[in-house]
């Protein structure tokens, strides 16, 4: 029993070894011998990016918008019909919370109550006093009218006696002109109050009318037929049921116009120079893979945003989709292909055939190291400008016995063309930059003129 689990305790162990010998020797055999065939045809740089769609344009549904006027910030959405629902124009969306208007509502009542009581009272008290006012001029006229007879009575009295009757006519026409003076006064000053009370009535019953209202308005219905879409929030979270709106955008939701379609999407900061609007676009939709759309760059951000949870810096990118399908709809997901540059007749290999260090770049072939020049790149591949052939083979990825391999370079006159080629550039890049800190000395100069030059040196500011 013994021997037997030696030997299959042996056996096993052998096999071991065998299948291991076997994977690193297909290991080696593979990284040695894949061979890859230089390509020659038209060459695409592309911008892959994964978007979502939107609705171009789209009418927005609004709630209550003047509640500011009364000191409501934000309402709350108590009530919301599904989202992606089809509505007809003036069919119910939505219902939001009136508890703090209708507390604001109840006490405009009681302030409304209070105006119209102040006003009658005020009125009341204005007739009272005016009616006073008038019985006293009444009588003072009476008196005016005894003292002119006395006067008329008295022409055969002694002169002293019609003097003393006189002087009573006078002081009773005195009392009766300041009595009318008063009464004008007084009548004056009772239609200013009412015109101010009438004022303040006239106001709260106006503001009352307006929240009355207002108060039809928490119930949202469609201005519109269309697809109700919930709208995102600053957080990228839908706004349903218990979200709030506030009332510097009172917007409920949305009604998108499906006709035109976009496609929101983010470029890393790395790729957003090769970005340019009016770039073609090839687009798919993870819901229907087996469906493909065409696109056109219409909008790029001039301004990064770091995205949240994460350090990236990306742009904004807007994709215009040129055809319409009645299948799509917002917030799918998009692949997006942004065709940045497209060269034509160039020869091309998968990027990990390039090796090299900061001096020159090669490939491996069967024996040799080849010097190549490479061109622009694309995710997976990259153009050979030199160096290669249509349908040479070289490998895939470095031999393990590469140190061995002698290199063979690129011919000097080759290699002066493109050095050439490369200081012009670099001159170019230089001018470039050299005439873009021109125009923002002569912005910064314009807006400090005291440190414009002058003879060669920069002028100092007067003290």
């Amino acid at each position: 029993m013994n021997k037997k689990r030696i030997i299959s305790i042996i056996s096993t162990l052998v096999l071991i070894a065998i299948i291991i010998a076997i994977v690193f020797s297909s290991g080696k055999t593979t990284s040695e011998t894949i061979m890859v065939e230089v390509k020659q045809g038209e060459f695409r740089i592309n911008v892959t990016t994964t978007g979502e769609l939107e609705a171009k344009n789209s009418k927005k549904i609004i709630g209550p918008s003047n509640l500011r006027e009364f000191r409501i910030w934000e309402l709350k959405i108590e009530d919301i019909i599904p989202d992606g629902t089809v509505v007809d124009s003036g069919q119910y969306v939505a219902r939001l919370d009136k508890t703090e208007f209708a507390n604001k509502l109840k006490d405009k009542e009681i302030d409304l109550e209070q105006a119209q009581t102040q006003f009658t009272k005020t009125q009341l008290d204005t007739t009272l006093e005016l009616r006073e006012a008038r019985n006293e001029l009444i009588n003072l006229h009476y008196n005016l009218e005894e003292r002119q007879i006395a006067v008329d009575q008295s022409i055969y009295e002694p002169p002293a006696t019609q003097r003393q009757v006189q002087i009573d006519l006078d002081k009773a026409k005195r009392t009766y002109q300041q009595a009318l003076n008063n009464y004008e006064v007084k009548k004056k000053k009772a239609n200013a109050n009412m015109n101010e009370i009438g004022a303040e009535l006239r106001k709260n019953q106006q503001e009352y009318d307006q929240m009355k209202a207002l108060e039809k308005e928490f119930r949202i219905v469609a201005p519109q037929s269309g697809m109700v879409i919930y709208r995102r929030r600053w957080d990228g979270q839908k706004q349903g049921i218990g979200s709030t709106i506030n009332m510097w955008d009172p917007v409920v939701a949305e009604l998108p116009d499906l006709s035109t379609m976009i496609s929101k999407t983010y470029v890393n900061e790395i790729d957003i120079s090769k970005v340019k609007t009016g770039q073609p676009v090839e687009i798919g939709v993870d819901a229907f893979p087996e469906k493909s759309y065409t696109g056109e760059v219409t909008e790029v951000a001039n301004i990064g945003e770091q995205l949240r949870n994460t350090n990236a810096k990306v742009f904004e990118v807007i994709i215009q989709i040129n055809e319409f399908d009645s299948i799509l709809r917002p917030a799918m997901t998009t692949k997006n292909t942004i065709i940045t540059d497209i060269v034509d007749s160039v020869l091309y290999l998968p990027i990990e055939c390039i090796h090299g260090n900061d001096s020159i770049s090669y490939v491996f072939m069967p024996g040799i190291k080849q010097q190549v020049i490479v061109g622009k790149s694309n995710e997976n591949e990259i153009i050979i400008r030199e160096g290669l052939k249509n349908g040479d083979e070289v490998y895939l990825l470095a031999p393990e016995i590469a140190e061995d391999y002698r290199i063979r370079f690129l011919d000097d006159e080759i290699l002066k063309i493109y050095k050439e080629e490369e200081r012009k550039k670099e001159e170019a890049f230089k001018n470039q930059k050299s005439s873009w800190d021109e125009s923002n000395e002569k912005k910064r100069n314009q807006k400090d003129p005291s440190k414009k030059p002058q003879g060669g040196k920069m002028k100092r500011p007067a003290k």
